[in-house]
């Protein structure tokens, strides 16, 4: 018998690390017939939510966005969705981003299809429009070395244009391959497990990581990964870009 006291997650106020041994499941208004689990939000401390939706066969997210924006990923299974009449159907690997103000609806879904979501407040900068819906496929999207190392590959998911006040990244390192230095920055992170294992560093906590672990990493938590095991590490992730960093 396994002991029910132990789990792996950690929650702390500048990071926190979410193992699926911990999930309980909520109910958002819309969203019927599917199993939702809140991994991040604001009552965390944390300026984004992030969620995991498995779909049933019959299961349906209807919404309309307002103060926010979502970026759908399909982690497993297929799908169809539409954004004020525009249709696709998605399936592993593809992604779908719904600006602010716009209804959405996505089923007709294969029997446990894997939906992540990031919200973010959007904030419209002066002179700019606000984003347009975006279909994409992250199996299209070519992989650059990050910091020329080709060990380190970063797949940027949207465009990087100054509408866009977030950005969502698929980061994949080889056996062995690690972040060159211990970063410290003023963007904020929410992150998903897709592919292997690892170790994170976290505000110099070391935790162990594999598929399926959720992070939250609040701004200037310092951080620093490397993967471990026979197969490559791979997280999609969020960050907070392109905006005037201080009110001051």
């Amino acid at each position: 018998m396994e002991i029910s006291a132990l789990t792996r997650s950690v929650v702390k106020s500048s990071h926190a690390v979410i193992s699926p041994d911990g999930y309980v499941n909520s109910s958002v208004p819309g969203w019927t017939n599917c199993t939702v689990n809140v991994i991040i939000n604001e009552q965390m401390g944390a300026h984004l939510c992030q969620m995991l939706i498995t779909l049933q066969e019959d299961g349906r997210l209807t919404g309309r966005t307002q103060a926010s924006q979502i970026f759908f990923y399909v982690i497993s299974g297929e799908c169809t969705a539409s954004v004020d009449g525009e249709e696709k159907v998605l399936s592993t690997g593809h992604f779908l981003y719904v600006p602010v103000n716009r209804s959405y609806q996505l089923g007709y879904a294969t029997a446990g299809t894997q939906l992540l979501t990031f919200h973010k407040v959007y904030e419209q900068l002066e002179d700019y429009e606000v984003p347009p819906v975006i279909f994409g496929d992250a199996t299209m999207v070519a992989g650059a070395a990050f910091l020329g190392d080709p060990a380190l590959r970063l797949q940027v998911l949207l465009p990087e244009h100054l509408s866009f006040d977030m950005a969502v990244n698929i980061f994949t390192y080889d056996p062995g391959g690690h972040l060159p230095f211990v970063e410290t920055h003023i963007m904020e992170h929410g992150l998903l497990y897709l592919q292997g294992q690892g170790v994170y560093m976290l505000d110099h906590e070391w935790y162990p990581v594999r598929k399926g672990d959720a992070i939250w990493m609040a701004p200037y938590c310092q951080q620093w990964f490397t993967a471990m095991g026979k197969e490559p590490a791979v997280y999609i992730y969020y960050k907070n870009v392109n905006r005037f960093p201080t009110v001051v």
